[in-house]
């Protein structure tokens, strides 16, 4: 299938794969030195990100030719199997643990993120469903509900904040673009603080992150320091930075700096001047898949490409929030540019999906 014709097609496949290239070069720049020193002997971040990079290209390819993707009867068993992955993960010994989170599943010399996954089934599947129901009649279901707060569970027990975050943003604005009642949203933003007081109370460390992000410099070299190398990156950074290569945080005092928090290396290099061509590229990525769901032929794809486009600027927004200081920390990789096979995969995944649905 040829490429679709139009604006927003070329915009979209031009602003991710600039995203892409510059988070391949900001991979090397930001982790050949912490590549060196925990990794030495294996193949350098900026490579990996190089192959990944490769298969993300071919899995795109792949999807935008798959019309099966446009059948609810697909998306109701890829969503089955994402649930099945969500509780393989939590098994002992099938689960890796990584920064207090087990989050992934080893295959091979692989890892694969079922939430990943799991955040694009979700919401396609719910946009076939509500795609269904007819105008005049009562939207809202129990079932939407359920759909949503399966996965939610399973990502939350292990644990996965950032992920839930996303999903649960995305897919309520999926819900009012379907028709929800706004008095309805006044009831779910009470139960999401009731949840959250409960979630803080089952885990004291999200306080602790609460407390950070309040003031990192009262606990700088142990909670809070995440937040403080990454501020100490951007402070002296000025306008244009000091120069590619040229991060002093990159030398492991922000850890790991290719993966989370790599848009704080960016801003030191760089400066404002390249953070905000960052942003301008993600605002363009945005506008455009916006304007291929205006576009659809049928309410499912109109849901499903708003949905999908709103989960990334969700995460990119969550993540460079976390970099600045504005929200506390958590582990949320910035689409496209983070270091990372998953992540990667997955949003070149999303792209490929959108220009499927928009044919």
């Amino acid at each position: 299938m040829a490429l679709l014709r139009g604006k927003e097609s070329y915009l979209l496949l031009v602003t991710t794969l600039m995203l892409s290239i510059i988070g391949i070069i900001f991979v090397y720049s930001a982790g050949t030195y912490w590549s060196a020193v925990h990794y030495s002997g294996k193949m350098p971040f900026y490579m990996k990100q190089s192959v990944y990079f490769v298969v993300a290209i071919v899995v795109f390819l792949i999807t935008i030719r798959l019309n099966i993707l446009r059948e609810q009867s697909f998306w109701k068993m890829a969503y089955i199997f994402s649930l099945i992955l969500l509780v393989l993960v939590l098994i002992p010994g099938i689960g890796l643990v990584r920064n207090g989170s087990q989050s992934w599943i080893g295959v091979g010399p692989l890892t694969i993120q079922p939430a990943e996954l799991t955040k694009i089934t979700v919401i396609v599947y719910l946009s076939h469903i509500l795609a269904q129901h007819k105008t005049g009649t009562p939207v809202v279901n129990w079932r939407h509900g359920f759909i949503l707060l399966l996965p939610v569970v399973l990502i939350m027990l292990q644990p996965d904040f950032g992920s839930v975050f996303i999903l649960v943003v995305s897919v309520f604005l999926l819900f009012f673009v379907a028709g929800y009642p706004l008095k309805l949203y006044a009831m779910i933003m009470l139960a999401g603080v009731a949840g959250l007081v409960g979630l803080i109370a089952t885990a004291p460390y999200r306080l602790k992150r609460i407390e950070a992000f309040l003031d990192p410099w009262a606990d700088p070299l142990v909670s809070g320091f995440q937040a403080v190398q990454s501020l100490m990156a951007i402070g002296p950074a000025g306008i244009f930075g000091h120069g590619f290569g040229q991060s002093r945080q990159k030398f492991l005092y922000l850890p790991e700096p290719q993966n989370d928090f790599i848009y704080a290396i960016i801003l030191e290099e760089v400066g404002l001047i390249g953070g905000l061509v960052i942003l301008v590229l993600f605002v363009l990525t945005i506008y455009a898949g916006y304007r291929f769901a205006v576009q659809a032929k049928n309410r499912t794809s109109y849901y499903a490409i708003i949905g999908l486009v709103t989960m990334l600027m969700v995460q990119a927004f969550l993540n460079i929030a976390v970099v600045i200081g504005l929200v506390p920390v958590t582990g949320v990789t910035l689409p496209f540019i983070s270091y990372g096979g998953t992540s990667l995969v997955t949003m070149w995944l999303i792209i490929g999906i959108i220009y499927q649905l928009a044919k």
